[in-house]
């Protein structure tokens, strides 16, 4: 009885060791090296690829974010502020209705399938919108020319890029609103897209908050 006892005892004391050392080495000393290693070699992605402009800190370089204008009385969604670039719509973001105390944000796909009634309405009338906003007198855009990223959200509904084509179809409208030449316009564009990784992974995509950030310095030196 007495074995069993003490047995069990040093068992008990044992785990508890094991717990106490694993919980130092794995919850304390691991998570503070890693963080170290990561401010030390890879501080800006450590620290959310953060992107500043006029002192502040104003995006990550990795989520993106819409340009609306204000909210008008009884608008339920805002429309988009013409003056800059687009990014890709965002359908599948919510907010969380099981937390109502906090306004959260939760992002995610549709998940409606290709032939979904709901979603080609939903792709029509942004097709029809792009087209619309992005027409100016003397050239206006052609349907066909609309690309997917155009009227579709990623999976997350937080990407950050647009394709090149998706840039190019809005420089007229972006031009004509700041009163800018289409030629300075484009050659922001050339200078934003990034090519693919390593030369062939990927496809080239151009950064909107990057982009735009570009396009409000240039509009201010104008």
């Amino acid at each position: 009885m007495n074995n069993s006892v003490a047995n069990t005892a040093r068992l008990l004391w044992a785990g508890l060791r094991a717990l106490l050392v694993l919980t130092v080495v794995c919850g304390v000393l691991y998570p503070l090296a890693v963080t170290g290693v990561a401010q030390g070699v890879f501080p800006h992605q450590a620290n959310g690829s953060e992107i500043s402009a006029d002192g502040r800190v104003v995006g990550s370089a990795l989520i993106g974010q819409r340009y609306d204008l204000p909210l008008e009385k009884g608008q339920h969604t805002a429309a988009p502020d013409l003056r800059w670039f687009q990014p890709r719509p965002s359908d599948g973001l919510t907010t969380n209705t099981v937390n109502t105390h906090d306004k959260l944000l939760v992002s995610g796909a549709t998940n409606l399938a290709g032939d979904n009634s709901k979603l080609v309405a939903e792709v029509k009338a942004a097709k029809a919108a792009v087209v619309k906003d992005n027409s100016v007198p003397g050239h206006p855009v052609n349907p066909a020319d609309v690309p997917a990223d155009a009227v579709t959200s990623s999976g997350s509904g937080l990407d950050p890029a647009i394709s090149p084509a998706y840039a190019q179809l809005q420089v007229r409208r972006v031009a004509e609103r700041n009163h800018l030449g289409v030629d300075r316009v484009e050659k922001l564009v050339d200078q934003h897209t990034d090519g693919r990784i390593l030369g062939f992974v990927g496809e080239p995509t151009v950064n909107v908050l990057r982009l735009n950030i570009a396009l409000g310095q240039l509009v201010g030196k104008r």
